[in-house]
């Protein structure tokens, strides 16, 4: 396998692996009802701003499905709307205190996570590749995702 077929495969399993280890730990800490894809979803309206044209734009779905990912979050508690306040037609999301709580779950989840990475790699080469990689990741806001 070539270097690019190699950093492509490597890249995407352990960002599977992160996600499933993240989402294993959050479901741990009592939020069984959670999938990765709310998550994704969590890491974009935390932001603040969002919209649910935004939340499709960022999880690369429809707006239809990203409606239907709101209304499931509304309904399980974790996501309100609020009036926006520029568009009738648009309401702003955002997190409620349960959304928030698994929010930092997440979070704690994802340091947890790493920890083997930091371990095998050692403190310095750990702090080297998160630069590395940051120089590769597109501009824009970045949040942890799981």
């Amino acid at each position: 396998m070539d270097d690019a077929l190699a950093f492509s495969a490597l890249v995407l399993a352990l960002s599977g692996q992160l996600v499933q280890e993240i989402h294993a730990r959050v479901s741990q800490q009592g939020f069984e009802d959670l999938r990765p894809a709310h998550g994704f979803a969590f890491a974009r309206i935390s932001l603040g701003g969002a919209t649910t044209a935004d939340l499709a734009e960022h999880l690369g779905v429809t707006k239809q499905a990203a409606a239907q990912l709101v209304e499931e979050l509304v309904r399980k508690g974790y996501v309100v709307r609020h009036p926006h306040p520029h568009d009738a037609r648009a309401r702003l999301l955002g997190l409620t205190e349960a959304g928030w709580a698994a929010t930092r779950a997440a979070d704690q989840a994802a340091r947890a996570a790493v920890v083997p990475w930091r371990e095998a790699l050692g403190e310095a080469r750990f702090s080297e590749l998160v630069a590395d990689l940051t120089r590769l990741t597109p501009p824009g806001p970045i949040r942890p995702v799981w």
